[in-house]
């Protein structure tokens, strides 16, 4: 396996053996204000269980089955709600971005550029996010093998940038069903870089509803669980208050109320996981290994 360099999220180190990491909020930003509160309620639990936690929300969802579906409020007031939760709440944050010319001005405001599993291939889009300097964070395309992956990174690193993430979010069986191999995950990280685990978009069932996509969220605590198990450096959980009501992927977000708990079983799996030697540093597992 490729020596591993922990990859610098704002303050956080990813990877190398370091703490998880978090990246949770809700799909889209419905409103300021509804993106606003969820924020403050990650922030809390970061502060309660010491996490490393970057908040996600999409200024835009330019892949919806419906041309009808709501997108979000877009770029410009997408980037200033996100500016404003970095602010009030000191968390890092991240975005998707889908265009080319999206990424110099998600760049001034996120620390984190995503790029979506549909688009993983693009070079172009690669290479614009890759020159901000900022970490750009890939979804394995549905359509791709784990081990695929080495040319997203080699692509980047042609492009000068080391902070790469990659994250792990099911692949294609048959129609509209997402599957995992958890072999994924350590495969990944045979490129070098950290692999975070999506545990919301894995368990996606595309275009379940006609011009919606469906999908079961009950589970995702088990697959976050499963991809803890398996090694992986970070999960990836969207949340919302009333998943039901959510306008994108509600049938998929974990209710921010039982969000606390799924991060609880996860990080006692970690802490079961984690070396001796590793059992004395201070870090966000210890509180809960030494409760258990």
């Amino acid at each position: 396996m490729a020596s591993q360099e922990p990859v610098a999220v704002g303050p956080h180190a990813v990877g190398g053996g370091g703490p998880l990491l978090w990246i949770c909020g809700p799909c889209v930003i419905e409103s300021h204000d509804l993106t606003m509160a969820i924020a403050d309620t990650l922030r809390g639990y970061s502060d309660r269980l010491r996490l490393p936690l970057v908040f996600k929300a999409s200024f835009d969802k330019a892949n919806r089955s419906s041309g009808k579906s709501f997108r979000g409020p877009g770029l410009q007031e997408g980037l200033k709600t996100l500016d404003a939760v970095k602010r009030a709440t000191g968390l890092p944050v991240t975005t998707d971005v889908h265009e080319c010319h999206q990424a110099a001005a998600v760049a001034e405001v996120c620390d984190v550029l995503q790029v979506p599993a549909f688009l993983a291939r693009q070079t172009d889009l690669l290479e614009a996010c890759g020159r901000t300097g900022r970490v750009v964070n890939v979804k394995k395309g549905q359509f791709m093998a784990p081990w695929d992956m080495k040319n997203v990174v080699a692509k980047l690193g042609e492009f000068g940038t080391r902070n790469v993430l990659l994250t792990e979010r099911g692949t294609t069986f048959g129609y509209g069903l997402l599957v995992n191999d958890m072999r994924a995950v350590p495969w990944m990280q045979e490129t070098g870089a950290p692999v975070i685990f999506d545990a919301t978009h894995s368990v996606q069932m595309p275009g379940a509803l006609g011009d919606r996509t469906g999908g079961d969220r009950r589970m995702v605590p088990v697959l976050a669980r499963a991809a803890v198990a398996a090694g992986c450096d970070g999960v990836f959980l969207e949340t919302h208050p009333r998943p039901d009501e959510a306008r994108s992927d509600g049938p998929n977000m974990v209710p921010l109320d039982d969000l606390f708990g799924v991060i609880e079983s996860c990080l006692r799996i970690r802490a079961a996981l984690t070396p001796p030697a590793q059992a004395t540093r201070a870090d966000p597992h210890d509180r809960l290994r030494h409760s258990a």
